[in-house]
């Protein structure tokens, strides 16, 4: 029997404070050949780099749980940097859920947070979850969109990874189980054009009716439109990114080059190659080393 060939990958570890020297020798432990080992700083985190040859894929969750690091491993089309990345929106892209904040002015932001967080363990249907959520919010004005939109915050290092990654060429989207009346403004600030969302239905009165209009964005449908912004722009299916924290972005997470569990629920964690421990969304720069 021949011996499977060596492939060429580049394990990232990634941190806000410094990284432990027992890590890097962690990390290095999993090669059976290490060509080379780098530091890199920024103002926001730190990163080192163990590049190397290996048989098959290099399963870097066990230092990464071990040292509380964010951490994950690029090989093939990926060492020369992302195309796409896709990423989830409320507790990824912002650090909030719209839905709670509406959910705020109808009186029921306890119940919708509940559901909320059953969905993005897994627990229940997220289509459903969503029809339970919307429904409380009937009868609140359309109006409260716009006051959410102006209190939603960008989580931190949002606009330097879209920054960093258009620079390169990449692109840059974002799928929502949330909604476009709020996604959308948030997105064309940052210059992303590649945005999908659920539309909150409105009655003549301008108050919101407890539905929403089209189809609903769920897991499923996050991956096909991952496939279809890669068919749009162009991109490698090996050189796509896709990022999130709930439940229903475990699909994208498969089907993309490289999966990022992002401040995950333990169900994405335990499932995605990549994860960030912190809030900080160009850690992701630090994991591709662009």
């Amino acid at each position: 029997m021949q011996p499977v060939p060596a492939v060429r990958q580049r394990l990232a570890l990634v941190s806000p404070a410094g990284i432990p020297e027992a890590a890097i020798e962690a990390a290095q432990a999993l090669f059976p050949g290490v060509t080379s080992v780098r530091h890199r700083h920024e103002d926001a985190w730190q990163a080192v780099y163990v590049e190397g040859g290996a048989p098959g894929t290099i399963d870097v969750r066990p230092v990464a749980d071990a040292y509380d690091l964010s951490a994950a491993v690029v090989s093939g089309p990926l060492l020369d940097g992302p195309e796409l990345v896709v990423m989830d929106v409320d507790s990824t892209f912002i650090t909030s859920e719209v839905i709670e904040e509406i959910a705020e002015a109808a009186g029921t932001r306890e119940e919708v947070a509940r559901v909320t967080e059953q969905a993005m363990r897994g627990e229940i249907d997220f289509a459903e979850s969503l029809a339970r959520r919307v429904a409380t919010l009937a009868g609140v004005p359309a109006s409260t969109l716009a006051d959410v939109l102006a209190r939603v915050s960008y989580t931190p290092g949002a606009e330097e990874l879209v920054r960093t990654v258009q620079a390169r060429g990449g692109h840059v989207g974002l799928v929502s189980g949330g909604f476009i009346e709020v996604v959308a403004p948030l997105a064309e600030r940052l210059g992303i054009d590649l945005v999908r969302a659920n539309r909150l239905e409105v009655d003549d009165a301008g108050l919101l009716t407890g539905r929403t209009v089209g189809r609903v964005v769920d897991g499923r449908a996050k991956v096909e439109f991952l496939g279809s912004y890669a068919a749009e722009v162009g991109a490698t299916p090996g050189r796509t990114v896709a990022m999130g924290d709930g439940a229903n972005d475990l699909g994208m997470i498969a089907a993309a080059g490289l999966g990022v569990a992002f401040c995950a629920k333990p169900i994405v964690r335990e499932q995605a190659s990549g994860r960030i421990t912190f809030r900080r969304l160009d850690a992701l720069c630090g994991l591709l080393d662009i």
